[in-house]
């Protein structure tokens, strides 16, 4: 049992039958959590206090009553909802012990066992980490009573003066009574924005939104290789191809569905690079033409002269591409879609939304149903949609939102119900770069004829997965775990053709390891991998000359392509 209860609490474990609470200790003591056993509810109850972080409870402890548990969480402060998470007796056909024994408001999550100790202590820590926002929320509503506390001794204090030395001191009561009013505007809006921030953070940070979507996706991944094992072992091999390329659909559906969810939080890889959004958006019309149909029109008005922007390119194709397909969606019976580009130079408080600036326009109007005020204010959270189930996820306009964030631009709404919508997007506008000077013929290279590769990646799958790759692809590769493990590699004498890295490893990161690589052998190109990184967001930003990037999760292909190229240019730049 650990003593120190960590930020999330400690876990009070009540499991009578033989040996399931030592065990369930010894799995959450090695992983370093906070626990304390007890041997029955009475005595559960009778331990919680201000440091419980969650209660994990197995069926037969609730055979006996829980009317002890009951009363002792109904007694809670108004920050706190205790979680408790209940490992059900794996029996079949048999009704949820919520219906007898535990009401629907007591904060529970029901896991069947068996359970494996990983999936023990993952649904134990994500209970902790939602405890300990419970926690915080605590730390906030003492500090305000703590402030308001302060206030009101301070106003008596003012009006105890202002009975001493009323003649004196009416106008600094006066003024004082202003300042005091000002600070609890200030105060009320700053809790406001603070609602609304913990708001979002939470909508994008429950896994409650995106489980029907997941949870579809695992299913045709898992079912699909069950499938194709199940026929191997049999000696089966027809017909496998089905099956992968459904274990592949529903693949691609989840790393779409988790970029967005990267683009909604301004943490996607982004590649920006100066583009003219004229030709950009017009380069479009064909893609919009076949994906809109018929029953809509495009009309599309550019702009006179050149509008110069840094975008990445494919998110903003996917951005345009996800507000054409919303604009058809509110045109059930056809329409028209227009497509404006124009240039813009807003003033200060000309636009509430957006500041001033030079921006490039890009407009996306419909002459659908529109949308009422609620449904605007509502537009951009996370998983919010008028569409019928099954029609979307939700997250579109939230994708459209963050990227323009992390792109330095804004977006705006317009919409009248019944007369349509215009969303526009402002984007910084940028000087035009000069044409590139074109690159001198490198000499061929043999590629994939034994060059020396150093992989660096913790993940033992994905570790695997490209070493077997690059093997085949005829490299020779050394593969280490973490950083500590490539510099012995790094500072030898031994060739290296290129290095790939995970940004994301334990202790130093990917970028720093090539750093020190870079230090001793400096035209060493390396390819990075990335899933997320918080600093690798803004690819320009975080790539020298000679580096390149990849993100997670990437088809083999795509891999391969990029290490050729990552080596192509390197022998490109020794011959130039």
């Amino acid at each position: 049992m650990q003593d120190d209860p960590g930020r999330g609490g400690v876990v009070h474990i009540v499991a009578p039958f033989g040996r399931d609470a030592a065990s369930i200790a010894s799995v959450l003591d090695g992983a370093g959590l906070a626990t304390r056993p007890a041997d029955t509810l009475d005595d559960l109850a009778a331990a919680l206090d201000d440091q419980a972080g969650v209660v994990l409870i197995t069926e037969e402890a609730i055979a006996r009553g829980t009317d002890c548990l009951l009363q002792r969480l109904s007694a809670q402060p108004a920050w706190s909802d205790l979680p408790v998470i209940l490992l059900r007796s794996p029996r079949a056909q048999r009704r949820s012990p919520f219906d007898s024994l535990l009401p629907r408001t007591v904060n529970v999550v029901e896991l069947d066992r068996p359970l494996g100790g990983m999936s023990l202590l993952s649904a134990v820590q994500g209970a902790l980490r939602a405890r300990e926002k419970q926690f915080l929320v605590r730390d906030q509503m003492r500090a305000l009573a703590d402030s308001r506390s302060a206030l009101e001794r301070s106003a008596k204090a003012a009006l105890e003066a202002s009975r001493q030395h009323a003649l004196e001191l009416e106008t600094v009561v006066a003024e004082r009574t202003r300042e005091l009013e000002a600070q609890m505007a200030a105060r009320e809006a700053s809790e406001a924005a603070l609602r609304q921030s913990q708001k979002m953070e939470a909508i994008g940070q429950l896994t409650g939104g995106i489980a029907h979507d997941f949870n579809n996706m695992l299913t045709g991944i898992l079912s699909a290789l069950d499938i194709v094992r199940m026929r191997l072992e049999l000696g089966r091999t027809d017909d496998l191809e089905r099956f992968l390329d459904a274990a592949t659909t529903s693949s691609q559906r989840a790393a779409a569905l988790t970029q967005r969810l990267l683009a909604f939080s301004r943490r996607q890889s982004l590649d920006a690079r100066p583009v003219e959004l004229n030709a950009l958006v017009g380069a479009m019309q064909h893609l919009l033409r076949s994906t809109l149909g018929e029953s809509v029109r495009i009309r599309t008005e550019e702009a006179t002269a050149p509008l110069h922007a840094a975008l990445d390119t494919n998110q903003f194709e996917s951005a345009l591409l996800n507000l054409a397909i919303n604009a058809r969606d509110a045109m059930p019976n056809g329409g028209e879609l227009a497509l404006r580009t124009f240039p813009l130079r807003l003033a200060d408080g000309e636009r509430a939304s957006v500041p001033a600036g030079d921006y490039a326009v890009v407009a996306v109007s419909d002459t659908g149903t529109g949308m009422p005020p609620e449904v605007v204010e509502r537009a951009f959270e996370p998983f919010f949609t008028t569409k019928p189930i099954g029609k979307g996820t939700g997250l579109g306009m939230s994708m459209v939102y963050g990227f323009m964030q992390q792109s330095g631009g804004h977006i705006a709404i317009d919409s009248t119900p019944g007369q349509g919508t215009t969303i526009s997007l402002f984007i910084p506008q940028v000087e035009a770069d000069a044409e590139p000077e074109p690159a001198a013929d490198a000499a061929p290279v043999a590629l994939g004829a034994g060059q020396s590769i150093l992989v660096v990646e913790d993940d033992p799958q994905v570790r695997m997965l490209v070493t077997v790759v690059l093997e085949d692809l005829g490299y020779t590769v050394e593969v280490v775990g973490d950083a500590d493990g490539a510099l012995p590699v790094l500072s030898s004498t031994r060739r290296l053709d290129l290095l790939v890295t995970d940004v994301g490893l334990p202790g130093m990161n990917g970028r720093q390891l090539a750093e020190i690589a870079r230090q001793s052998r400096s035209d060493l190109p390396v390819l990075f991998m990335t899933g997320y990184a918080e600093k690798a967001q803004e690819r320009s930003a975080f790539l020298e000359p000679g580096m390149s990037m990849i993100a997670k999760p990437f088809l083999l292909e795509a891999f391969s392509d990029a290490v050729r190229s990552a080596l192509a240019d390197a022998v490109s730049d020794a011959s130039a």
